[in-house]
């Protein structure tokens, strides 16, 4: 699924044929995905101008003049592709309709915006602009990792007393938003901290020495475009290419990038999900 890094990938990759432009045409081609759609979507949706292109944790907030706002989930499979774009950012013509092609964008500038989701565990919504932290999907999630309210002293409260393992701690989004299962292994990599250790168990140190590592792991992969692993694209349809900078993810057996270690990094699981980690030098 989509991290951080990927869904704000995609965000800015819409910017050039969204944001300050008009919605000619939507077009809903199915009742739901997830779950249903919000009641006559295309009609509140067409006609109104797309003033802001937002992200909270992994969802892509679309602010339109119409006083709500388009809440995206990319969800496993979910694509967002953008074709004819006048500002050619893109150079892609318009193509042919396809399968899962579930909703429409028709810009007025000539541009058009599909999403597209073969196993529909994507999913929109729409809310009140205003109203928009109260939502049920956004009221949870915690601090965004690159924002100042995330911080070593806010990280050090929310770890203290915790008896799940580290890794599940930061993986949970009302902690830190918009981590996952590949940056924790980075993450966790870096710092050289075990994910089986208990997160109210690290010290305040330990904790601390994450903040900035988390913040630099998800520079880098926006920088790099994010991971692209199965169905992950840019919005114009490009590869991300952090994947080719995995220090821990993926990379079973392979020796363990750190210096002077001379361990093999290792696969486990952990709730269902793979983790990756070095077990000489993270402890």
């Amino acid at each position: 699924m989509p991290e951080l890094p990927e869904v704000e990938t995609v965000r800015a990759g819409l910017i050039p044929s969204m944001q300050g432009q008009v919605i000619e045409r939507a077009d809903v081609n199915r009742p739901d995905l997830r779950w249903p759609f919000p009641d006559n979507m295309s009609d509140r949706l067409t006609g109104a101008t797309v003033t802001a292109l937002r992200r909270r944790s992994k969802y892509i907030l679309a602010d339109l003049s119409t006083g709500e706002t388009l809440i995206i989930h990319l969800g496993m499979s979910g694509r967002m592709t953008v074709s004819g774009d006048p500002l050619g950012q893109f150079h892609h013509d318009h193509p042919a309709p396809a399968k899962h092609d579930h909703v429409v964008f028709h810009m007025a500038n000539g541009s058009r915006v599909t999403f597209n989701d073969a196993r529909r565990f994507g999913a929109m919504d729409l809310a009140k602009t205003d109203a928009i932290e109260d939502h049920w999907l956004i009221k949870p999630i915690g601090p965004e990792p690159l924002g100042n309210a995330f911080n070593e002293e806010y990280l050090i409260a929310a770890l203290s007393g915790k008896n799940t393992p580290i890794k599940t701690a930061l993986l949970d989004q009302r902690i830190i938003a918009g981590l996952g299962n590949i940056y924790v292994c980075e993450v966790l990599h870096r710092a050289h901290i075990n994910p089986k250790r208990k997160a109210g168990q690290l010290s305040k140190p330990r904790v601390a020495t994450m903040v900035p590592i988390i913040r630099d792991v998800l520079s880098e992969a926006i920088a790099a475009g994010g991971s692209s692993l199965k169905d992950y694209r840019q919005a114009d349809g490009e590869l991300g290419y952090f994947q080719h900078g995995f220090q821990a993810y993926d990379q079973e057996n392979q020796p363990c990038k750190t210096p002077d270690c001379g361990g093999a990094i290792a696969r486990i699981v952990q709730s269902g999900r793979s983790t990756f980690y070095c077990p000489k030098c993270q402890r």
